[in-house]
């Protein structure tokens, strides 16, 4: 900002420094117009861009703006790499490849780089594979296809990760008999790794030049990737954008309003979808999860909207069902729940916050949609949907433990003494007690939860009470003895 714009007909030119309300930046995007520019990329920022949008249109150029939290290294490394990936599609074996068919893009990339290929995203899931017959394959590869996930083994993450970090191809040699060597090399739009291609290399070897080939073959997927995600998504990819910017507070209710197309008085619950653990056998990263997400909930309101951060997917559903989740809500996420998980494999945890009344109370609404995801996470009912009324209590003790509620360390505390005799002496007098004051003192209950006959269980708290000085008569010390308990219990 503050430099002549270079003359650059049909150029894109990254406004560095620049926001969308600043009168340099409406005076860049005009230079950009007489200088025939086709677009001009911004970051929002958190301000209104309406007079930025107007001086484009006025000069003829396209107002793009970026995540703020893109850099500009990026996002040029991202143009590069489209750019790089269409000059290399005219080349004779790509070019007639139709956008977003990973399977002939993979026979192609087989057939130029000379060994069976599989196209497999960051996790490890299967997207395409090569299937030309004269090609060898091994065991790995044909459990790869079968189970479309590559199978886990031991030195596995070692080798994703060293294919993710590399910049260029990568050679693994195996020993193991009738496994063939690979190449892999990581598919990449500016720092992000969208995908990965692994090539056997095994009898015959690959030819010279499998390398460069590969390096070809790799700017080639990304801009398929790219094609197939961006077509027709591009105001969709926008919105989840400035959704995932809303929920972090990174942007003004009207800036966001704006963005995701909604007022900002539009009332909206808010769905946090997660895995149940981390042992699942696929991530909520894969497209075809997401786009079950976001189907089921634009099916309750077209103007639905989806965006990830990190493990979790994050639905903003507009609603006008009163002043609670309403049944259609929930019903929905029951659905979804039953849906996923009969389709990928993948059970899910979703946790339901708001409704939110206006847009500025969407960042609320995650804060409440993840502690009900922790406290289902958590639970032992085999609950996988939830609204905070539903874990009330679990939220609040899951509040305690974090607040280091867990570990208060008092003189004569009878709690600690008790945990102290049973791992001196190998009793299981915590348990006991836990269960009796879970049970409401109910004998028989606590004794079958424990597995224990119901005189075992009553000569135990017969006999802790007086080994610790527990007077389980009095409602203070059942309180505290039984959170205690239970917070050392969530705290394990």
């Amino acid at each position: 900002m503050g430099e002549p714009v270079p003359d650059q007909p049909d150029g894109i030119l990254l406004a560095v420094g620049g926001s969308p309300a600043r009168a340099d930046t409406l005076d860049v995007l005009r230079q950009a117009g007489a200088r025939h520019y086709q677009a001009v990329v911004v970051k929002a920022r958190g301000e209104d861009f309406q007079a930025a949008a107007y001086e484009a249109n006025a000069a003829g150029v396209c107002l793009l703006v970026t995540p703020d939290d893109m850099t500009w290294r990026q996002l040029d490394a991202l143009i590069t790499a489209s750019v790089a990936g269409i000059t290399a599609a005219r080349t004779t074996a790509y070019a007639q490849i139709s956008t977003g068919d990973l399977f002939a893009l993979a026979n192609a990339i087989a057939c130029r780089v000379g060994g069976a290929t599989t196209v497999e995203d960051p996790r490890g899931r299967v997207l395409a594979y090569s299937n030309l017959p004269h090609q060898r394959t091994d065991e790995v590869r044909r459990q790869s296809i079968l189970q479309r996930q590559s199978p886990r083994r031991p030195a596995g993450a070692a080798a994703y990760e060293r294919v993710c970090r590399a910049q260029g191809p990568v050679m693994l040699r195996s020993e193991e008999p009738g496994r063939c060597h690979r190449r892999a090399i990581a598919v990449r739009a500016g720092q992000n790794v969208l995908a990965l291609l692994w090539v056997l290399d095994g009898e015959p070897a690959l030819p010279e030049g499998a390398e460069a080939a590969l390096e070809e073959a790799a700017r080639i997927t990304a801009l398929h990737l790219l094609r197939s995600r961006d077509r027709g998504s591009a105001g969709q990819w926008n919105r989840a954008s400035a959704l995932a910017a809303l929920l972090e507070g990174r942007v003004s209710e009207r800036v966001a309003a704006e963005q995701l197309g909604i007022d900002s008085d539009t009332p909206t619950t808010l769905l946090a979808v997660a895995r149940t653990t981390e042992d699942t056998p696929a991530g909520l990263g894969e497209g075809r999860v997401i786009d079950l997400v976001r189907r089921y909930c634009e099916a309750l309101h077209p103007r639905a909207i989806c965006t990830e951060a990190g493990e979790v997917v994050y639905a903003l559903v507009p609603v006008t069902d009163g002043d609670r989740p309403g049944r259609r809500v929930m019903k929905l996420a029951e659905d979804l729940a039953q849906a996923v998980q009969r389709t990928t494999s993948v059970p899910l945890h979703i946790g339901i916050a708001g409704p939110a009344a206006y847009l500025r109370d969407v960042p609320s609404c995650r804060h409440t949609a993840d502690r009900v995801l922790s406290a289902l996470a958590d639970g032992t009912d085999r609950l996988e949907v939830a609204t905070i009324e539903h874990v009330h209590s679990r939220v609040v003790l899951l509040e305690l433990v974090a607040l280091g509620a867990a570990a208060i360390d008092l003189p004569a505390d009878p709690v600690q003494q008790l945990i102290a005799y049973d791992l001196r002496h190998a009793t299981t007098y915590t348990e006991t007690l836990l269960a009796y004051l879970d049970a409401f003192g109910e004998a028989s209950r606590a004794a079958a939860a424990i597995c224990v006959h119901e005189n075992t269980l009553r000569y135990r708290i017969r006999r802790l009470q007086e080994l610790f000085a527990l007077d389980l008569s009095d409602a203070d010390t059942r309180l505290v003895t039984w959170l205690r308990l239970r917070l050392r219990h969530l705290d394990a």
